[in-house]
């Protein structure tokens, strides 16, 4: 078994860990599974994961393997993996499934709450974080099931989701009374989203798209934003209306910047992301009445109260879906073997110089 950490106080020092046959557990316990992760999306969401592992969580979904594990953590990926053992009759030697998963060979899993499309990792180590990462779809027993689809899936899921939740939460509260939605790192795929779903909203305000230089051309592409400006002309953004800000980038020079050229004009700021985790700093100068940092899963759970589980998914899925579909247009998956293959990419994911408009997958061989 192979697994892919990187130390946590230092993102760029990485390793692979491999364990013998030996010091893997050999045997389940009665309602485990054992599952050989097939292929994941690598993004600079992932980053994202790593630069809030200790706020959040997230370093605690898979522990990493082998010894000497102090100071080094496990970044989460999403894609697909298929049972070769099990203990737990409802979920049979190949089945598939999507979701959350270590960039790593293999995974025990204990299932619970058991669904025809669903289930839940129960293992004891998960069960205080966001049910949301631990939900499983057994893609198998999907009626729209298509494995040309896969890439897409991994790639644009866990990102066009948090697209439509941010314009959701939006919606909800009147637009915070914006005239003007400012979106940066206009280039990312979860601002994409976010354009996509204000794009094809009528009631939606005017969206301004901030990118770098090299990536305005690509942006400008995408026809979904009312302007696309550099982070140089920043003063060119109309600073005389309501605006609100969506700062996929945790760079605080930039929020510094901007809020001070709207003043009292900027009536909100929502964090999302950390695409420039390198950049980020604790002080924005936006008051902490003005911002949150938003955390889809929770904003999933409240619309699953509000609207019902098959209410949220109908909603959620039926934008998932024409946001894949548009992003078709765009959209190139350059496709990697093995986790020495990730090893290799890394870099340049963690700096940021992957193309705006690629996606990584990386594919495990069935002998890694």
């Amino acid at each position: 078994m192979q697994q892919f950490q990187i130390r946590k106080d230092d993102f760029m020092t990485q390793r692979l860990v491999t364990l013998s046959a030996q010091e893997q557990r050999p045997n389940l316990v009665e309602g485990e599974i054992r599952l050989a992760v097939d292929s994941f999306s690598f993004t600079a969401n992932n980053i994202t994961y790593a630069a809030a592992g200790d706020k959040l969580g997230y370093w605690q979904f898979f522990p990493p393997a082998g010894e000497d594990t102090q100071g080094w953590g496990v970044i989460p990926v999403w894609g697909f993996a298929d049972v070769i053992e099990s203990r737990c009759e409802e979920v049979p030697v190949g089945e598939r499934l999507f979701g959350y998963f270590p960039p790593a060979t293999q995974l025990i899993m204990q299932p619970a709450k058991i669904s025809a499309q669903r289930l839940m990792d129960g293992n004891a180590h998960r069960a205080k974080l966001p049910a949301g990462y631990n939900a499983y779809s057994r893609v198998l027993h999907e009626p729209n099931y298509d494995p040309a689809k896969e890439p897409e899936r991994m790639l644009l899921w866990p990102l066009h989701i948090t697209s439509f939740c941010l314009w959701d939460a939006l919606k909800d509260k009147d637009w915070r009374g914006a005239q003007q939605i400012i979106i940066l790192s206009a280039s990312s795929k979860t601002s994409a989203g976010l354009g996509y779903a204000l794009f094809k909203d009528p009631d939606a305000p005017a969206t301004i798209a901030v990118t770098s230089a090299r990536n305005t051309a690509l942006v400008k592409s995408l026809d979904i934003y009312h302007d696309v400006v550099d982070y140089q002309q920043l003063s060119s953004i109309n600073q005389d209306i309501p605006s609100v800000i969506v700062d996929m980038s945790g760079n605080s020079s930039v929020l510094k910047e901007l809020s001070k050229h709207l003043g009292e004009n900027l009536t909100y700021c929502i964090n999302v992301g950390l695409t420039h985790w390198d950049e980020a700093q604790t002080a924005s100068g936006i008051s902490a009445e003005r911002s949150e940092f938003f955390f889809a899963p929770g904003h999933i759970q409240q619309r699953m109260q509000d609207w019902g589980p098959q209410g949220f998914a109908e909603r959620s899925q039926r934008f998932m879906h024409e946001a894949a579909h548009w992003s078709r247009q765009w959209l190139k998956v350059k496709t990697l073997e093995g986790l020495s293959g990730l090893a290799e990419i890394y870099p340049e994911v963690c700096q940021g110089r992957i193309a705006a408009d690629e996606g990584v997958i990386i594919k495990l061989a069935v002998n890694d």
